[in-house]
Formats: C-alpha cells, sequence, structure tokens
C-alpha cells in the first residue's frame, strides 16, 4: 500500500533531522511502499497486462528461430514492460482485474506454488513449461506450440480464479479519481 508523504516541520524545512537507524529504514520502507505501489498501479493498465501475456509466445519463438535480437528484445520487454504504460483511469476491465487480484493475492501472503487451489496451476505449468521449452530448443513445433499453449492456458487460468477468489472488482468511471482511487487501486 502506498504511504502518505510525510507533513510537519521537518518536512517542511527541507532538512532531515538525525533520526537514528530506525528512522532510516522506514524512510527506505515508505520509498519501497510508494516505488511498488507506482509499480503495481502502472503495471494496472489494461495495454500492460495485455502485451505481457503476449510475451511469452515471442520468446518461444525467439528460441526457435534461434534470433537472439528477438529474444533479448523480449526480455528488455519484459523488464519495462510493468512500469512502461501510465497508471488506468478505470480498472473495471477485466486485464487490470487480472494484475489487482494478483497484487492483493500476493500481499496476503497466499503465495504461487503449493497444493492448493489455484496454486497447484501453477505447480502443473512447471513440467508444461519444461516441455515446451525442450520442444522449442529441439524445434519440433507440434511440441512447441501444444507446449507454449498449455503454458499460457494454465497461467491465465491460474489468473482467472485469483481474480474470481479475491473478488477484486476495479475502478470504473464513476470513481473520482482526485478523491477515492477505489478499494482496489491505492493512491
Amino acid at each position: 500500500m502506498a504511504s502518505t508523504p510525510s507533513t510537519g516541520p521537518d518536512r517542511d524545512r527541507g532538512s532531515a533531522p538525525d533520526r537514528g537507524p530506525a528512522s532510516a529504514s522506514t524512510s527506505a520502507s515508505g520509498l519501497r511502499d510508494r516505488f511498488e505501489a507506482a509499480f503495481w498501479e502502472r503495471h494496472a493498465n489494461p495495454w500492460s497486462a495485455g502485451t505481457r501475456i503476449l510475451v511469452y509466445p515471442v520468446l518461444m519463438y525467439a528460441v526457435y528461430r534461434r534470433d537472439r535480437r528477438l529474444f533479448l528484445a523480449a526480455l528488455a520487454f519484459t523488464a519495462v514492460n510493468p512500469v512502461l504504460f501510465p497508471r488506468p483511469a478505470r480498472t473495471d476491465n477485466y486485464l487490470s482485474r487480472i494484475v489487482l487480484a494478483e497484487r492483493e493475492w500476493l500481499d496476503a501472503e497466499r503465495g504461487t506454488m503449493g497444493l492448493d487451489y489455484p496454486n497447484v496451476l501453477n505447480v502443473l505449468n512447471v513440467p508444461v513449461t519444461i516441455y515446451a521449452v525442450a520442444s522449442t530448443i529441439r524445434r519440433r513445433p507440434v511440441g512447441t506450440l501444444l507446449g507454449t499453449l498449455g503454458v499460457m492456458v494454465l497461467k491465465l487460468w491460474w489468473v482467472d480464479a485469483v481474480v474470481r477468489e479475491t473478488g477484486v472488482t476495479g475502478r470504473g468511471p464513476d470513481s473520482d479519481s482526485d478523491t477515492d482511487p477505489g478499494p482496489d487501486l491505492p493512491e
């Protein structure tokens, strides 16, 4: 969750008093929390979520074709994707809800791997991913296609289950973004 900026005489003077190591870690934690909130807010843009879904097939295609430049470009895009797009004005669309639900799921420390549903879907995804990558390296087109589809189906099944489990609905046009960020997207 985003923390609010501090107010008071120390902030107004523009100088930081000597607060000791505990305050330094609190300041670092506050900065990290603000950075994390900005990361998730921007990643909730449907363009970010939608294009990120397409990265995996592009990576598999790059490996299959032995195209190093495409592979590196896809990796670079994966790294910058969550902050590439601006914070969305509304998050009541499915792609934004996927990201918001995943954030809520992780904040609740429910994990991503395990034998409980829906985390078991990610466990099942491990051998499917290994199969897909092995097929791609061996240039087996049917195995590559089936493995890639399997990975994507299991991942989308997991995020869909997380959306349903968390009940995230997003923020629509009726919300005033200046005063009410909605329950799913903190300011």
